[in-house]
């Protein structure tokens, strides 16, 4: 299954798993479709589940009190979307995940994926790498960004960081996500293009 051979090339990125490792994580996947907009994991409900995207692109969003959108993240080809602190608190989410293009993913038992990681060393080396350079590192400077950066300078970042997945993502998309209007959006480009 070339969706497995993908999330096996996604896990050597941070770490080359033992064969008797790989075994076992493929028993705690399964591959699932999505629509376009339809959810993989809503918030307000408990997630059991985490995933690989094989193929498309899903996003993680919250909506404010009056029904404002805000995207924290995309997840592309590699990536792997989930609600982990809904996972890690066994609480429900507060956003929800779904597909902004017909995707390909797979989803990982999450439960089965914590006791691999006390039996399996090597899985656990992964995710320690995984969280550094995703959570850590990433989460980070993005929210030193959104603090001391201006609008043109986040977006102009978000071009250099994600060029690809910019033009696969809306306007309104990409403005949700920096924390600023589409019209914002809008003004920011037309200054870029007349510099």
């Amino acid at each position: 299954m070339f969706a497995l051979a993908a999330l096996k090339q996604a896990l050597k990125q941070y770490r080359e798993l033992e064969d008797a490792t790989w075994q076992a994580m493929q028993n705690i996947v399964r591959l699932r479709r999505l629509n376009k907009g339809q959810e993989l994991y809503q918030a307000g409900l408990t997630p059991r589940t985490f995933a690989f995207v094989y193929q498309g692109l899903v996003r993680a969003y919250a909506l404010d009190e009056k029904g404002a959108e805000y995207n924290k993240k995309f997840f592309m080809e590699g990536e792997f979307p989930g609600s982990m602190s809904a996972l890690l608190t066994n609480t429900p989410s507060q956003v929800t995940i779904a597909a902004l293009e017909p995707s390909m993913i797979l989803e990982i038992d999450f439960a089965a994926y914590r006791k691999l990681l006390v039996q399996h060393h090597d899985l656990a080396l992964f995710q320690i790498a995984y969280l550094e350079k995703n959570w850590l590192l990433e989460k980070d400077a993005r929210e030193i960004e959104l603090v001391l950066s201006d609008a043109s300078q986040r977006y102009q970042r978000f071009l250099t960081d994600h060029g690809q997945l910019a033009a696969r993502l809306t306007q309104y998309q990409i403005a949700s996500h920096l924390g600023i209007t589409p019209t914002q959006l809008s003004r920011i480009r037309k200054q870029i293009t007349a510099d």
